[in-house]
């Protein structure tokens, strides 16, 4: 499986950002080409079990309840913690298992093209992602006051990611790299989009109460980039968590070192 060494440069896109306007198209009027939908995944660090040659660890299970038609299923990790924690139960549970696999870091955008090139194959491989539970209690109260007439599942299904709307158009906050274009940003963890918010509320108190978050699924956020035509979709950038920020910097000082 490939590195992750070179992902430490798309740290700086994050880092030194000013605040900039309010977007308004929405998310669910947006197709991107595959290319662009992976350029939209390849920031984010996600781990998974693998054996010495780089298979996942796959379990099968059937495709509804009672069915006997079943799917290969591979876990996609979040949270590297998660995994290590999960590691070390299996190890507890089935140590020749657990002792012949290992964490293994790829790119999320590396497993939406798996994904994509099983499909074409007899046995398709699919990949549940298990997200943050921490996060996901974060998203349950901000899912339901999205969805107050239960037009949605009143439980938040999936990996979740938070975004802010501004202005009385609602539309999505962005913000402005020193390159000048305007992102959209969508952030894996409740607390870095918050840190967001109150910096732009300091910069324009007169919108504090225009403010709104919503969460979205990581899941239905793919769909969307695979799926929809506008051209402004090039704008999502998806931030990594503080954990996965903190990997990609050791990652990038191992490679620094070694040169």
């Amino acid at each position: 499986m490939k590195s992750l060494v070179r992902w430490g440069v798309t740290l700086g896109l994050v880092g030194s950002t000013l605040l900039g306007s309010v977007f308004t198209a929405n998310l669910k009027a947006l197709a991107l080409p595959d290319e662009e939908v992976a350029a939209r995944l390849q920031p984010i660090p996600v781990f998974t079990l693998a054996d010495a040659q780089g298979s996942p660890l796959v379990t099968t299970v059937p495709l509804r309840e009672g069915d006997s038609e079943t799917a290969n299923v591979a876990g996609v990790f979040m949270s590297q913690q998660d995994a290590n924690a999960f590691l070390e139960r299996l190890k507890t549970q089935n140590p020749d298992l657990g002792n012949s696999v290992q964490v293994v870091p790829v790119s999320l955008a590396e497993v939406y093209a798996l994904e994509k090139s099983s499909q074409n194959q007899a046995e398709n491989l699919d990949f549940a992602f298990i997200p943050k539970q921490e996060q996901v209690q974060l998203a349950q109260p901000v899912w339901r006051q999205q969805n107050p007439n239960g037009q949605e599942s009143r439980e938040f299904q999936g990996v979740p990611l938070f975004v802010a709307k501004a202005g009385q158009d609602q539309g999505y906050l962005t913000i402005q790299p020193q390159e000048g274009v305007q992102i959209i940003p969508f952030f894996f963890e409740k607390q870095q989009l918050q840190t967001m918010v109150d910096r732009y509320k300091g910069q324009q108190p007169n919108q504090a109460n225009n403010i709104t978050i919503e969460v979205v699924p990581l899941e239905g956020l793919i769909s969307t980039l695979q799926n929809s035509d506008n051209p402004e979709l090039s704008k999502i950038m998806l931030v990594p968590s503080q954990e996965s920020q903190q990997f990609l910097e050791s990652l990038r000082r191992n490679s620094n070192s070694s040169k």
